[in-house]
């Protein structure tokens, strides 16, 4: 039995009415991959899984761009985003951003491969084009408060955000890329067409992309640098022409 384009509901209502162990029996033993080997790599179904060395290469890249200390940094920062005000409890949703990406990464990437591949095209146009902007122009933003006027859970976790992730590379927003990359890809996969479930995954997405500016995270210009990639990516990688009819 294969569960390439498997249904979303499909898990939930066996892990609803069967329980758990039905759920991991599905996943691990009766998936796609069941007769995968090393081997089998350069063969047609599984050729997809070169797309996951390109995680590897861009955060070679990343990684690079954080350690190295340019002569000059612009600053995206600007009159308005000093206007809006630091929120602290949005540290759920930014957070929440990597389990939004990585979900619709392994789902797709289990039980519908087409929509793999095309998240992972999306993603290697977007984020390549990010990095490279982060290598043209360097940027900064100026935005994070060096006091805080709460002191709780929530603060404490933007605290540390700041400590670990430095206010450099900022434009485009790879948390606006990030998010839009998984957004479109569950708007086009088959196992996602239900309104409740596409509606559910865009307010996440824009939860997600106004956390980046309510924690001084990202300016109002990486955000829109970041929809525009985006928006240009999906013309090229989902966007299907209608073809006209003949009369």
């Amino acid at each position: 039995m294969v569960y390439e384009n498997m249904d979303f509901d499909y898990i939930f209502d066996i892990f609803f009415s069967c329980g758990i162990i039905d759920v991991i029996e599905v996943i691990v033993l009766e998936f796609y991959y069941k007769d995968f080997r090393l081997s089998k790599l350069t063969d047609k179904k599984y050729r997809h899984l070169f797309y996951l060395l390109y995680w590897i290469v861009y955060g070679f890249f990343f990684f690079l761009l954080e350690k190295i200390n340019f002569n000059r940094y612009f600053d995206m920062t600007t009159a308005f985003d000093r206007k809006i005000p630091f929120c602290e409890y949005f540290i759920v949703f930014y957070v929440l951003w990597y389990f939004y990406v990585s979900y619709v990464l392994i789902y797709t990437l289990f039980f519908d491969i087409d929509s793999f591949r095309k998240f992972s095209r999306f993603a290697m146009i977007t984020y390549s084009v990010a990095i490279i902007c982060y290598f043209v122009y360097p940027t900064v933003q100026t935005l994070r408060p060096e006091t805080f006027a709460r002191d709780n859970l929530f603060v404490s976790a933007v605290r540390f955000l700041y400590t670990i992730d430095t206010p450099t590379n900022i434009m485009p927003s790879v948390h606006v890329i990030g998010s839009l990359t998984a957004l479109f890809t569950v708007w086009n996969a088959k196992g996602h067409n239900k309104p409740i479930i596409r509606a559910i995954f865009t307010i996440l997405a824009v939860l997600i992309i106004l956390s980046t500016l309510f924690l001084k995270q990202h300016a109002v210009v990486d955000i829109v640098s970041g929809v525009l990639v985006c928006i240009a990516a999906y013309f090229i990688v989902f966007y299907k022409k209608k073809k006209s009819v003949k009369a």
